[in-house]
């Protein structure tokens, strides 16, 4: 056998090994951008909130509340991580078919980037209609009261989440992905999921939640920056990441600022703000110099940045996992 036919059979092997570890991957997200998140389809999720509700209402009174509630954390995070690690080597043994299956499934469950931008549009549509049925569309994504919301804060509110959810919703669990693996992904969405439940600075949480948030904190750290560079990436307008770093670090959040200044430069608007937390108000500093007003074409452009820096981040993952796999095999 010559060289070149040699040389040709290693090309389709290692074509052969990338596609089989990445099938898994690109079909969930396939499935994700096709399905989004089906109402009818039973989500982990719910079964993590309800876990964390049931430990959080026996543990977090009296004495000790950070420790306690740092304890639980952990072990719910941990819990899953282990619980997913052995579920995929149990199935492996039995079925290779099954097995991708079940990876197909736990990855979709782990990408949240279709939903939202369909909520987005659904927003900018209602709040076109009338400004009533724009705060009550909005109300669906993001966590402050809305029913004193302007037409242009429910479109703020919007594009603001529509940025943070692609570090959360997308990049961050894909790139727990690359480094752990699928149970890195689950173990990431239940630390998304603590923070979100009691990761507030209230009275009931401020000390059983803190482990959790400065624990998403930590998740989210590289997740956010590599958010905001991708956003940058995809606009083609490098020059923004001075903007980023001008403002990246102004949010109250050490992450979601990245992500948010990255649009704002994009559309060239302002961010932030007054916003009231049922019956609090909470001034986030600004992010971004020029307030104008915002409109469907610019959901439209968000969107689009949305997308491309999801699709710059799956290449990135298949070629990063391509890459180790071969390495692997020399």
């Amino acid at each position: 056998m010559n060289e070149g036919n040699m040389l040709m059979e290693d090309i389709i092997i290692m074509l052969g090994i990338a596609f089989n570890l990445n099938l898994p991957l690109l079909t969930a997200w396939l499935l994700d951008h096709w399905l989004g998140d089906p109402v009818w389809l039973p989500h982990p999720v719910v079964a993590f909130g309800k876990a964390i509700s049931f430990c959080e209402h026996r543990l977090n009174n009296g004495n000790a509340r950070f420790l306690k509630g740092a304890a639980m954390s952990l072990a719910l995070v941990a819990g899953v991580y282990f619980l997913t690690l052995f579920l995929l080597r149990r199935v492996a043994h039995y079925s290779p078919g099954l097995l991708l299956a079940l990876q197909v499934l736990l990855i979709f469950y782990c990408l949240a980037g279709t939903t939202l931008v369909r909520e987005v549009r659904e927003v900018f549509r209602a709040v076109d209609r009338s400004l009533e049925e724009g705060r009550r569309q909005v109300a669906r994504i993001v966590g402050r009261d809305t029913s004193g919301l302007s037409a242009q804060e429910v479109r703020t509110a919007a594009l603001e989440t529509l940025a943070e959810n692609l570090s959360d919703g997308v990049i961050a669990p894909l790139f727990w992905y690359i480094i752990l693996g699928v149970p890195g992904m689950i173990a990431y969405k239940m630390i998304n999921t603590l923070d979100s439940m009691i990761g507030y600075r209230n009275e009931r949480y401020s000390r059983f939640g803190c482990f959790a948030a400065r624990l998403d904190d930590v998740a989210n750290y590289i997740p956010a920056r590599l958010t905001a560079f991708l956003m940058v990436a995809a606009s083609g307008r490098f020059s923004l990441l001075l903007f980023v770093g001008k403002y990246g670090n102004q949010h109250a959040s050490p992450n979601s600022g990245y992500p948010e200044a990255a649009l704002a430069g994009i559309l060239n608007c302002r961010f932030g703000g007054p916003h009231n937390y049922f019956g609090e108000e909470v001034w986030k500093p600004y992010i971004g110099e020029h307030e104008r007003p915002l409109t469907t074409e610019d959901m439209q452009i968000a969107i689009r940045i949305n997308r491309c820096a999801e699709w710059m981040m799956i290449m990135v993952v298949v070629a990063t996992a391509t890459c180790l796999s071969l390495i692997g095999q020399f």
